[in-house]
């Protein structure tokens, strides 16, 4: 089966990249959760307009990714979860979401959601480390903090 990905696909390609992948795999997984569309004469006109979005939001370039990982390395990030229990058992989850928004609250460069990777999920008050992918050829450690407010 014949797709555009419209999103990042670990393993897979970028937004715009036209794959060849087994059909169950297009339909049950890629289609229904909108990673891409079906590759027809009239999408593949679609693939620039998803490349120029991509390179809006994209960071320039290998030169300035190792400045955003610089800035990321001496950034201090602190992520205020809503509730603990009594052993430090949060109630819910952070998100890469959360990091990101701690990450623009502590003074940091803007983060791409997608861009942060969440190893499993962060449930426990204490320190934890999240990669971040600023350029497929950068990706830094951020340390960060899980308080309970």
């Amino acid at each position: 089966m014949k797709l555009i990905l419209t999103a990042d696909v670990p393993n897979l390609g970028a937004p715009g990249d036209i794959v060849e992948v087994k059909d169950g795999y297009g339909r049950n997984f890629l289609l229904p959760r909108q990673l891409a569309i079906p590759a027809t004469r009239g999408a593949e006109k679609q693939v620039a307009a998803i490349k120029r979005a991509q390179k809006a939001r994209e960071i320039r370039d290998l030169g300035h990714a190792r400045e955003v990982a610089g800035e990321l390395g001496n950034l201090s990030v602190t992520v205020r979860a809503k509730a603990a229990g009594d052993s430090g058992r949060l109630f819910g989850s952070v998100t890469a979401a959360d990091v990101v928004d701690a990450v623009r609250a502590a003074g940091g460069p803007p983060l791409d959601r997608r861009a942060v990777e969440v190893p499993g999920q962060i449930k426990t008050v204490g320190k934890h480390s999240v990669t971040v992918r600023l350029h497929p050829e950068v990706t830094t450690e951020l340390d960060v903090a899980v308080v309970a407010s």
